[in-house]
C-alpha cells in the first residue's frame, strides 16, 4: 500500500478528465479534481504519491474500505460466471443478495426491489406509497437529502433542490427536530420530540390527510448534519402515520448498513416503516447499486396489479455478487459491531475531547461511525462558522479547514459549517486516532475564525 509516484500519468490522467469529464454538483471550468492513482482499505492516494486517510468514504459507500479481496474476488467470479442478465429472470446472485438484505431488515419488509443507487430507490419507494395509497402528496423534512432525480430531489430539502425545484411536484417540507437548532425554540429532547410531532401533525390536518401518501424522513439524516432523533420522535411519526393511513418510509441510503452500528439505524429506534430504501454501503459502492425493503401489505398491493416500474439492470449479477460478499465479509469480520465499538470507544470521546479545546467546535453528534462537527463563530450565540450554503469567499474558513486537514494527509467530508466524520464501518482505532490527530491540527485553523 506505499505510493508510488508517477507524476506523468497523474497529468495525463488529469488534462483528459479536464477535456472530456462533465463533473456533478460544479461549475466546470471552477473545479480541480484530485487524480486518484489507488486505494486500499481506509486510505486513497495520488500521482504525486500524497496518501490520505478517507474520512468520507467516499461519499459515504465504502462501509468496508476499498479494495477489499473478497469483495473483489466475488465480482471477478461473477463476471466469468453470468457478468449480466435481465431483471425479470431467477438469478442465484440476485435471489441471494435479496435473502441476505430482507434477514436484516426490521419487520416484515421481505420483498426487495433493487435499483441502481439511492435516488431510484426513493423514486421507486414514493411510487409505491402513491400507488398503494392513491394520494398524491409526500411530506420530507427541509434538513434532508434524498437524491438528484426528479421526485427525489423535490422531496431534498438542501439548496440542491431550488433550481430544479417545479414546484407541484406533490412535495410539502417541513421541520423535523434538530435540537442544537430547534425551529421550535425547545430546551429538552423530550420537549423537542413533543413539538415536532405536533408540528407534523398539524401540517398533515392543514394539508389534508386524504390527500397524503407518505411521509419520507432519513432515519439518521446524512447530509443534513448527521442529526439523531431524540428518544420517542419516530415512534412518534409511526403511530402518526398509522392513524391517517399514511405509508412511512425512512431512508436509509447513508445511514444503513452497520454505518450506525447496527445494521440498520431504524434498529436503535425500535421503529418498522412500510418501506425502507437502502443503497451505498450495501456493497460498499464497488457496483452500483440500490433498493427498496417492501412491506407484506404494500407488496400484496401488487400481487395481481402489475407494478408500473422497472430498470434495465435492476439487481444486476455483478452487484449483488457484491453485495452478498459484502454483506458476508460484514458478518465473518463483526463489522457492524466493529463501526458501534469505535463510535463508542474512540470517535465519540475523542470528537469530545476536541470540542471541548477548540472555541469553533459547537456540538458534537453522532454514532458508531457516522459522526458531524458542527462549526461555528461564537459558541454563544450558535452563529454558524459560514453562512448557510456560502460560496467564494464567505466560504473562505471552512475553505481553510479542509485545506489544512488535507496538508495532514485527512481526507475530509464538509458540508456548509460542517465536518463529518464518516471513516468506514471497519477502521482501526489507530486509523481513527490518526484522523482525530488531523483535525486536531485543521480545527486550529477554524479557531482562527471564532470571536
Amino acid at each position: 500500500m506505499t505510493p508510488q509516484p508517477n507524476p506523468q500519468v497523474g497529468a495525463a490522467v488529469k488534462a483528459a478528465d479536464r477535456a472530456h469529464v462533465f463533473h456533478s454538483w460544479s461549475a466546470q471550468e471552477l473545479i480541480d479534481p484530485l487524480a486518484v492513482a489507488g486505494a486500499e482499505g481506509s486510505y486513497f492516494w495520488d500521482y504525486e504519491g500524497n496518501r490520505y486517510l478517507d474520512f468520507t468514504s467516499g461519499l459515504v459507500f465504502t462501509n468496508i474500505g476499498y479494495q477489499h479481496p473478497k469483495v473483489v474476488a466475488a465480482i471477478q467470479e461473477q463476471a466469468a460466471t453470468l457478468s449480466t442478465f435481465a431483471p425479470a429472470f431467477a438469478i442465484e446472485a440476485r435471489s441471494e443478495a435479496a435473502r441476505l438484505i430482507a434477514e436484516r431488515t426490521p419487520g416484515d419488509l421481505d420483498k426487495i426491489f433493487f435499483t441502481n443507487g439511492g435516488a431510484e430507490a426513493v423514486e421507486n419507494a414514493t411510487r409505491m406509497a402513491r400507488l398503494h395509497t392513491g394520494r398524491p402528496k409526500v411530506l420530507s423534512a427541509y434538513r434532508s437529502y434524498h437524491g438528484a432525480t426528479a421526485a427525489a430531489i423535490n422531496l431534498t430539502g438542501d439548496p440542491r433542490r431550488w433550481p430544479s425545484d417545479s414546484g407541484a411536484a406533490g412535495v410539502v417540507h417541513f421541520w423535523a427536530p434538530f435540537l442544537y437548532r430547534s425551529p421550535f425554540h425547545s430546551d429538552s429532547e423530550r420537549q423537542e420530540a413533543e413539538r415536532a410531532l405536533q408540528h407534523l401533525e398539524d401540517t398533515i390536518v392543514f394539508e389534508g390527510p386524504g390527500t397524503i401518501a407518505a411521509v419520507i424522513l432519513e432515519t439518521i439524516p446524512g447530509t443534513a448534519g448527521i442529526m439523531t432523533p431524540p428518544p420517542g420522535y419516530l415512534a412518534g411519526v409511526r403511530e402518526i402515520c398509522d392513524r391517517y393511513g399514511i405509508v412511512f418510509v425512512l431512508d436509509e441510503v447513508m445511514a444503513g448498513f452497520g454505518r450506525t452500528g447496527k445494521w440498520f439505524a431504524a434498529d436503535h429506534y425500535d421503529v418498522t416503516p412500510d418501506l425502507m430504501t437502502f443503497a451505498k454501503g450495501v456493497n460498499s459502492g464497488y457496483v452500483p447499486l440500490g433498493g427498496v425493503a417492501i412491506s407484506a401489505a404494500i407488496a400484496e398491493t401488487f400481487a395481481r396489479r402489475p407494478y408500473p416500474g422497472g430498470l434495465t439492470y435492476s439487481g444486476h449479477p455483478l452487484a449483488c455478487a457484491a453485495a452478498v460478499a459484502t454483506i458476508n465479509v460484514m458478518e465473518e469480520e463483526g463489522v457492524v459491531d466493529q463501526a458501534a465499538r469505535i463510535g463508542e470507544t474512540v470517535l465519540g470521546p475523542g470528537l469530545r475531547e476536541l470540542a471541548s479545546r477548540h472555541p469553533s467546535v459547537g456540538e458534537v453528534r453522532g454514532t458508531g461511525v457516522f459522526w458531524a462537527l458542527e462549526l461555528v463563530r461564537d459558541r454563544a450565540t450558535r452563529e454558524p462558522l459560514v453562512p448557510y450554503n456560502a460560496a467564494g469567499e464567505a466560504n473562505a474558513p471552512m475553505a481553510a479547514f479542509g485545506a489544512a486537514a488535507k496538508a495532514n494527509g485527512l481526507w475530509p467530508f464538509i458540508n456548509m459549517n460542517r465536518t463529518h466524520v464518516v471513516p468506514p464501518c471497519n477502521v482501526t482505532e489507530a486509523e481513527a486516532k490518526e484522523g482525530l490527530a488531523a483535525l486536531d491540527v485543521a480545527l486550529t485553523v477554524a479557531d482562527e475564525h471564532t470571536v
